[in-house]
């Protein structure tokens, strides 16, 4: 065997455990370097000479300026996070209704509306029978496309609620 050849046992454990420690504390600082400067894009409270001068300094001096960074804006960068996360989910979620109905109610919604009118006393227990076997059937009273939530009375008459049944 030669002497410059290295084996597996000349490395010890402990020098493997601190090189991935090491290795993984220089890809966080990446992380925080990335975070500081897409925050510094992000932030429409700053004009573009303080994003252009907080940017220098995060590139010129980085420990100091991303250190620095965080100290004096790290409240409201978490602030901008969580504002920007909102948007994206209020974004998503409004694609999702958008995509998967329009503006339809689900069965479920119009019998927790029937059960709350019926709760305060706005319809009947027949008439709230007879409306979730509607929904639970799917059909429509009288082929029109209203909602069950609605009452309906014959032509010619009029229903008007009695607080407390």
């Amino acid at each position: 065997m030669s002497s410059d050849m290295y084996l597996a046992y000349d490395y010890p454990l402990l020098s493997a455990f601190w090189t991935m420690l090491w290795f993984f504390l220089w890809v966080m600082w990446f992380v925080l370097l990335f975070r500081v400067v897409l925050d510094i894009f992000r932030d429409d409270s700053l004009n573009g000479w303080a994003k252009a001068g907080w940017l220098v300094f995060c590139i010129v001096l980085p420990f100091l300026g991303v250190f620095v960074y965080i100290v004096a804006r790290g409240r409201s960068m978490g602030r901008r996070e969580i504002a920007q996360a909102r948007a994206q989910q209020d974004a998503v979620d409004a694609y999702i209704r958008e995509t998967a109905g329009g503006g339809r109610t689900s069965s479920v919604d119009e019998l927790a509306r029937l059960s709350d009118l019926r709760s305060r006393g706005d319809i009947t227990d027949e008439e709230f029978a007879r409306a979730k076997e509607m929904v639970l059937v799917g059909a429509v009273p009288g082929g029109r496309a209203t909602s069950v939530t609605g009452t309906q009375n014959a032509p010619g008459t009029t229903r008007t609620p009695t607080p407390g049944g």
